[in-house]
């Protein structure tokens, strides 16, 4: 599966899946972040994790989730609901995962009154290493226009987070 995500004015941005098997899906523009898109951030924690049953494995698998769309309209043979099914508590888990590697990278507490208990150990955050300021600076160094591809599950980091220009 790849996915394209492409840079837009006004700090929005968009996504394109393409699956191995259909059907093909968009995420129509959307609020890139303050720092890059939050399905971005799932890529490169998920990939440095490990985890293959999250929110991109489940897309891979025929997931469908809010706000996308199929890029050719017709029949989806294979129902995403019965996806989410079947594995939605494992993506719940890895959402979790992700907002608490994101909230670590990002400096806010990771500790103390109302945070809660974690669910990533040392490791696992140190797992995630640089790889979020990687995919910032690379993301930040995108025109308006260009996009940054990742092929889930066939390349590993950093070659999996190609930057193309735009046409």
């Amino acid at each position: 599966m790849e996915m394209s995500f492409r840079k837009l004015p006004d700090n929005q941005h968009e996504i394109l899946v393409r699956r191995d098997r259909g059907p093909h899906v968009r995420l129509p523009a959307q609020p890139a972040g303050p720092s890059m898109p939050h399905d971005l951030v799932h890529a490169v924690v998920e990939t440095a994790l490990g985890v293959d049953d999250g929110f991109w494995g489940a897309t891979a698998r025929g997931a469908t989730f809010q706000g996308f769309e199929l890029v050719t309209p017709g029949r989806h043979r294979r129902s995403g609901v019965k996806v989410l099914r079947r594995g939605g508590d494992a993506v719940m888990d890895a959402e979790l995962r992700v907002a608490w590697a994101y909230r670590a990278w990002s400096g806010l507490p990771i500790e103390g009154r109302g945070v809660g208990s974690a669910p990533l150990d040392a490791e696992a955050l140190a797992r995630t290493g640089a790889r979020p300021d990687a995919a910032a600076r690379r993301w930040a160094a995108v025109p308006v226009g260009g996009e940054l591809v990742w092929r889930w599950g066939v390349d590993g980091w950093p070659g999996s987070l190609v930057w193309i220009s735009p046409a």
